[in-house]
Protein backbone atom coordinates (compact mmCIF):
# COMPACT_ATOMS: atom_id res chain seq x y z
CA UNK A 1 0.00 0.00 0.00
CA UNK A 2 2.79 2.05 0.87
CA UNK A 3 5.17 2.01 -2.31
CA UNK A 4 1.21 1.74 -4.58
CA UNK A 5 1.22 5.50 -2.43
CA UNK A 6 4.28 6.53 -3.28
CA UNK A 7 4.30 5.57 -6.84
CA UNK A 8 0.93 7.56 -6.91
CA UNK A 9 2.59 11.11 -5.26
CA UNK A 10 2.60 13.10 -8.75
CA UNK A 11 6.20 14.85 -7.70
CA UNK A 12 9.76 13.60 -8.69
CA UNK A 13 11.68 15.06 -5.92
CA UNK A 14 11.77 12.48 -2.78
CA UNK A 15 11.77 15.63 -0.58
CA UNK A 16 8.18 16.73 -1.76
CA UNK A 17 7.02 13.02 -2.10
CA UNK A 18 7.60 13.11 1.82
CA UNK A 19 6.50 16.46 2.54
CA UNK A 20 3.09 15.17 0.82
CA UNK A 21 3.53 11.30 2.78
CA UNK A 22 3.51 13.13 6.00
CA UNK A 23 0.69 15.86 5.15
CA UNK A 24 -1.32 13.07 4.20
CA UNK A 25 -0.59 10.60 7.59
CA UNK A 26 -1.39 13.96 9.58
CA UNK A 27 -4.66 14.53 7.68
CA UNK A 28 -5.52 10.51 8.04
CA UNK A 29 -4.82 11.35 11.84
CA UNK A 30 -6.62 14.31 12.13
CA UNK A 31 -9.81 13.02 10.69
CA UNK A 32 -9.67 9.86 12.86
CA UNK A 33 -8.64 11.96 16.37
CA UNK A 34 -11.91 14.59 15.79
CA UNK A 35 -14.64 12.68 13.41
CA UNK A 36 -14.46 8.86 13.43
CA UNK A 37 -13.41 8.49 17.69
CA UNK A 38 -15.98 10.67 18.87
CA UNK A 39 -18.80 9.28 16.48
CA UNK A 40 -17.65 5.54 17.75
CA UNK A 41 -17.26 6.34 21.58
CA UNK A 42 -20.46 5.87 22.31
CA UNK A 43 -20.96 2.62 21.38
CA UNK A 44 -17.35 1.42 22.94
CA UNK A 45 -16.99 -0.21 26.00
CA UNK A 46 -14.72 1.59 28.16
CA UNK A 47 -17.09 2.67 30.99
CA UNK A 48 -18.30 -1.13 30.81
CA UNK A 49 -15.71 -2.53 33.49
CA UNK A 50 -15.28 -5.83 35.05
CA UNK A 51 -12.88 -7.80 37.10
CA UNK A 52 -13.84 -11.33 37.33
CA UNK A 53 -11.41 -14.95 38.18
CA UNK A 54 -11.54 -18.22 36.78
CA UNK A 55 -9.54 -19.46 39.92
CA UNK A 56 -12.29 -21.79 41.80
CA UNK A 57 -10.79 -21.73 45.21
CA UNK A 58 -10.83 -17.33 44.96
CA UNK A 59 -13.06 -16.16 47.89
CA UNK A 60 -15.42 -13.67 45.51
CA UNK A 61 -17.13 -12.37 48.82
CA UNK A 62 -15.77 -9.15 50.20
CA UNK A 63 -16.88 -8.42 54.14
CA UNK A 64 -16.82 -5.06 55.63
CA UNK A 65 -15.05 -4.55 59.16
CA UNK A 66 -18.00 -4.67 62.10
CA UNK A 67 -18.82 -1.42 63.21
CA UNK A 68 -16.52 0.08 65.60
CA UNK A 69 -17.65 -0.15 69.88
CA UNK A 70 -19.10 4.19 70.56
CA UNK A 71 -15.74 5.21 72.43
CA UNK A 72 -16.46 6.30 75.70
CA UNK A 73 -17.03 10.07 76.40
CA UNK A 74 -14.36 12.92 76.29
CA UNK A 75 -13.20 14.05 79.48
CA UNK A 76 -14.61 16.98 80.98
CA UNK A 77 -11.40 18.64 80.84
CA UNK A 78 -11.01 18.83 76.92
CA UNK A 79 -12.99 21.09 74.96
CA UNK A 80 -11.79 20.71 71.49
CA UNK A 81 -14.65 20.09 68.78
CA UNK A 82 -14.08 17.49 66.40
CA UNK A 83 -13.07 18.37 63.04
CA UNK A 84 -15.87 19.51 60.22
CA UNK A 85 -16.25 16.91 57.57
CA UNK A 86 -15.66 17.42 54.08
CA UNK A 87 -18.64 15.74 51.83
CA UNK A 88 -17.31 15.94 48.21
CA UNK A 89 -19.89 15.29 45.52
CA UNK A 90 -19.98 12.11 43.41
Amino acid sequence: MYSWLWRHIPFKQWQLKTLVSAVLALGVGALLWYQVFPAVEPILPFDDVQVETNDPGADTTIESPAPAAPASAPAAATTKSPAPQVVLPS
